[in-house]
């Protein structure tokens, strides 16, 4: 089965373990026969998880799962004497990502993937916030030279506008000063210099 959860994520569940074996082993009254039955139900656990591994259901483009695939053991007792008996068949099914859940695991697995996908998420917007931060931090510097260069510009502007108006208005031998001498030796002119230029030159 296939199931959804929030952010259209998935999580594939598979619950078609073989239980045959552990029946008989419940079932049989002769312990060697029981201890029989033990091997072929923790043998055929563990083919049914390479098997599961083999089919690779969580590449399936369709959907969002995990990098693993949940194993469900229906029975309780038949997941507890699994565990107990073949202390490495939970990091033998982890290799082939293949995780083996229960009853009483199961949502507690469910609940545990949602959160550490939610996490993850928080983590990816995390991420792009710093990414957009160091993106308009950049800019602001960029920005800030360019007004230091405007600036530059503008002192060099200035300095540039005071030398022309030294020459033409304030320095010794400016030019409005000799316009006006030449104008009262005769010079005919039909304007007159603004007032507050000539104010500017006294």
């Amino acid at each position: 089965m296939v199931v959804h959860l929030p952010d259209g994520k998935h999580v594939i569940i598979d619950s078609k373990v073989s239980i045959k074996a552990y029946d008989l082993y419940c079932s049989d009254e002769n312990e060697s026969a029981r201890q029989l039955q033990l091997r072929e139900f923790l043998k055929s656990l563990r083919a049914h998880v390479a098997g599961l591994s083999s089919k690779k259901y969580q590449e399936n483009e369709k959907l969002q799962p995990p990098d693993f695939v949940l194993m469900f053991l229906p029975i309780e007792g038949a997941y507890m004497l699994a565990v107990q008996q073949d202390l490495e068949l939970h990091s033998y099914a982890w290799d082939k990502k293949v995780v083996i859940v229960c009853p009483s695991t199961l949502f507690a697995t469910l609940r545990t993937i949602a959160s550490l996908w939610r996490i993850e998420q928080q983590n990816r917007y995390t991420q792009q916030i710093a990414d957009e931060g160091g993106k308009m931090y950049d800019k602001l510097v960029g920005f800030v030279q360019d007004m230091l260069d405007i600036g530059k510009q503008v002192g060099r502007l200035q300095q540039t506008y005071d030398q022309a108006l030294n020459k033409l208005q304030t320095g010794a031998g400016n030019l409005i000063t000799r316009a006006e001498k030449m104008k009262q030796l005769g010079a005919r002119a039909s304007k007159a210099l603004p007032k507050k230029w000539m104010r500017r030159r006294c």
